[in-house]
């Protein structure tokens, strides 16, 4: 039986654009347009796309740090069946965040300056067990340990530490209350290449020491592939294909996603000259009516602009696109 731990359906979260400081537009963002999947339990589900997709908007909709103007995103915790986050009372919020954390981007922005280690990574722990004193900081300090860093630094600000080190931290923190389900929203994208690839480690090691479930924001496809299980391609605001790791790497189906991997660098010469760049990247106005790649894409047809793609399945997987499967 297939285990689902997070179930997202129909999600929007639009944002208007203002004219001036004084004059508003009807016109909005649609950051995260109808968007629907779900997570199974100790898989890590990847969420890939350009700056602009509604990638970040996405996971902070899932955590209800941004309040979805309607949709659904169930979270099914070991302790619970179902619960519904989207309209759900605070106080039932923060049980559920003890058991679905995020980690941010940025670190240095995420982490408060003006507090110790000690309190960063205890505080959550002050407020769901009432820890305090010498047991905090051994809770704290053996958090530390699993990512890595020494409880010497139980009382260190985060200044004080470089980039991997404060993404370890961040880690800690959400490894906190120990969680079923972890957000990294672009949780390496700001590191150098060789701690990249040591933060990545160690979260995999964690995923199967705590049977942790990721979900995966990020917009390096070589880090997505390496992490990923199954791979969710947004294009503005909309997922336009969800496929496996394999499948969506080896055969992607919709015309976005092989622009993506077409723009990859590949590090063999030869496999370079094969790879043929299918769209130019540039920016367009959105279709009003039919599909939102319409005006990038090299097998648009009339109906491509006149009507919105189906959601089509191609191997199991979904494809937003009309010749799905044809192309």
């Amino acid at each position: 039986m297939i285990d689902v731990i997070l179930e997202v359906r129909n999600l929007d979260m639009h944002f208007p654009i203002k004219k001036s400081l004084f004059a508003q537009s009807a016109k909005s963002v649609h950051a995260v347009d109808d968007v629907s999947f779900t997570v199974l339990r100790g898989e890590t589900f990847g969420i890939v796309g350009e700056s602009g997709s509604g990638k970040s908007t996405l996971g902070r909709c899932i955590m209800q740090i941004e309040t979805p103007l309607k949709g659904s995103v169930k979270f099914h915790p070991s302790w619970n069946a179902s619960v519904e986050l989207v309209g759900a009372p605070q106080q039932e919020l923060r049980k559920v965040w003890q058991d679905m954390r995020m980690v941010f981007q940025d670190p240095q922005s995420s982490l408060n300056p003006r507090l110790r280690v000690l309190e960063l990574v205890g505080q959550c722990l002050r407020k769901s067990e009432g820890l305090s004193g010498d047991a905090l900081a051994d809770r704290v300090s053996a958090l530390l340990e699993q990512v890595g860093l020494h409880k010497e630094f139980l009382l260190h600000y985060p200044n004080s530490f470089s980039g991997g080190q404060r993404q370890r931290l961040g880690i800690a923190r959400a490894l906190a209350t120990r969680p079923e389900l972890i957000i990294a929203d672009e949780a390496v994208s700001a590191l150098d290449v060789s701690i990249q690839a040591q933060t990545l480690n160690l979260m995999q090691d964690l995923q199967e020491e705590f049977l942790l479930t990721f979900v995966f924001i990020a917009h390096d496809l070589a880090v997505v592939e390496h992490f990923c299980d199954r791979v969710a391609v947004m294009y503005q605001g909309q997922i336009v294909e969800l496929a496996s790791t394999d499948e969506l790497f080896n055969d992607p189906k919709h015309p976005y996603t092989r622009a993506l991997l077409d723009a990859m660098p590949v590090p063999n010469p030869r496999a370079r000259r094969k790879r043929k760049i299918s769209v130019a990247i540039k920016d367009e106005e959105i279709s009003p009516i039919g599909c939102r790649f319409v005006s990038r894409c090299p097998h648009a047809e009339r109906i491509c602009q006149t009507h919105p793609p189906p959601k089509l399945p191609v191997n199991g997987f979904d494809v937003l696109c009309h010749f799905a499967g044809e192309i």
